[in-house]
């Protein structure tokens, strides 16, 4: 059920604490557990699933498609596997992704070589506003067709191909691209060649990885992806890791709160989703990495953070695929760190669920930090740790979750009055979020 919209206010600084916690499950993995599981043979299980409205979306769009999912316990599922092709809807059938521009992107590219699908794709507001000319371009190369012709955002009309062939795609920045293209592969004839130019998040090719005659994967200079089509997949086993993109906001708080400190235990650590974490520490902040073990093709462990006094960032074009759900939280950090902090690379940002360079812009001017931006570089001209109680913080509803919870961070850091409009959006990502907050000694008001 959709949560109901409520605003947040804060006027408190937080105080030192050390703590140990556990965060809300991986929303990326979550997601594609359903999408692969309803496409591979045989019965998949996934535990420890992240019950967001993200991945709600993922499981109501497969059920409107003829998935059997079964819910045996909170995050525990069976999901019915229907094998290549099985996937069928009525005509003119609408399924909405919600906020979720992975079950978008992901879905539409499992459907795009589907046989015999047409049917009206949509989101919520701030979906519907989202470009998905680059994810049409790839589809209509496998055959598949989007109505109104030249339309590139939601909603749309989408009629699967029915003779799919492979394709040769060269990878960018974006690993919902990249995942994309390799499940409309599998269900295609012949090979599909994928380059993979900026090395990206690699969650789909872990979970396909014991699928050798289907996928096969050169590690060089540049990773080729080499997806056989028609190609049975077998079924899988996850159990999910916390979010690391969620412990992003937990370990800011820490790092520039004074004398607290805070274990995250049993985090997903994959090495393409951390470039937070390793920008960071070249940055001098007290960050570790322990009890690293690996499950599912994907490393986990523990995040030990305490206090720590921060450089200004120098963040590089290479760091983005690593770091692009970060960003705002890194903005406030730079903020409060005394310096000019630079990112470059940055431009994909304005596509996010909101203009995430503008937008965060616009938060932190509200405690009397500066930027300036182009179009792929913000630099930021830190005032270090300020005391803002005098200030106020309005966030408007942007449908965000990332800048609602990057300025709650700030708030909580710095005292200011803020009002934080349409909360709710956290629950998509991190429907613990409050929770945990408030163990860690946070005060605020919900209206």
């Amino acid at each position: 059920m959709p949560v109901k919209s409520f605003s947040l206010k804060l006027n408190y600084k937080i105080r030192p604490f050390n703590k140990s916690i556990e965060i809300d499950s991986d929303k990326s993995l979550s997601i594609r557990s359903f999408l692969i599981g309803s496409i591979s043979q045989d019965i998949s299980s996934a535990k420890n699933v992240l019950e967001s409205d993200d991945v709600i979306s993922t499981i109501n769009c497969l059920k409107k498609l003829g998935v059997k999912i079964k819910r045996n316990k909170p995050g525990s599922y069976k999901i019915y596997g229907k094998g290549f092709g099985s996937l069928f809807a009525k005509k003119n059938l609408i399924l909405n992704f919600g906020n979720s521009g992975t079950l978008a992107r992901l879905l539409i590219g499992i459907l795009s070589t589907t046989p015999d699908i047409e049917i009206r794709i949509q989101g919520d507001h701030s979906l519907n506003k989202r470009s998905m000319k680059k994810l049409i371009k790839i589809m209509s190369e496998f055959g598949a067709e989007f109505l109104p012709k030249n339309k590139f955002n939601f909603p749309l009309k989408m009629i699967s191909t029915e003779m799919p062939i492979g394709i040769n795609y060269k990878a960018g920045v974006s690993a919902q691209l990249k995942s994309a293209a390799i499940l409309a592969a599998l269900n295609s004839y012949g090979d599909t060649e994928i380059i993979e130019q900026v090395k990206s998040r690699d969650h789909t090719e872990n979970m396909l990885l014991s699928n050798t005659q289907a996928i096969k994967i050169k590690h060089g200079k540049k990773k080729l992806i080499k997806v056989h089509g028609k190609k049975n997949l077998n079924p899988i086993r996850m159990n999910i890791p916390g979010d690391v993109s969620s412990s992003a906001f937990f370990t800011a708080l820490t790092l520039l709160s004074k004398n607290s400190s805070l274990k995250i235990k049993n985090v997903g650590l994959n090495p393409t989703r951390t470039g937070f974490y390793q920008l960071l520490k070249k940055q001098k902040a007290k960050i570790k990495f322990t009890n690293l073990k690996r499950e599912n093709n994907e490393l986990r462990g523990d995040i030990l953070i305490k206090s720590s006094k921060i450089k200004p960032i120098r963040s590089s074009s290479k760091l983005y695929p690593s770091t692009a759900d970060e960003f705002p939280i890194l903005f406030i950090i730079a903020a409060l760190t005394k310096g000019t902090s630079k990112f470059k690379g940055i431009g994909d940002l304005a596509n996010k669920e909101s203009n995430r360079i503008t937008e965060m812009q616009k938060v932190i001017k509200q405690i009397g930090v500066k930027s300036i931006a182009t179009k792929n570089e913000l630099k930021i001209f830190g005032k270090g740790m300020i005391n803002a109680s005098d200030k106020k913080v309005f966030v408007p509803n942007l449908g965000d979750h990332r800048i609602v919870m990057s300025a709650f961070i700030l708030a909580l850091l710095t005292g200011a009055r803020a009002t934080l409009k349409n909360f709710e959006t956290v629950y998509t990502s991190s429907p613990s979020f409050l929770k945990i907050m408030n163990f860690l000694g946070a005060k605020f008001e919900k209206n």
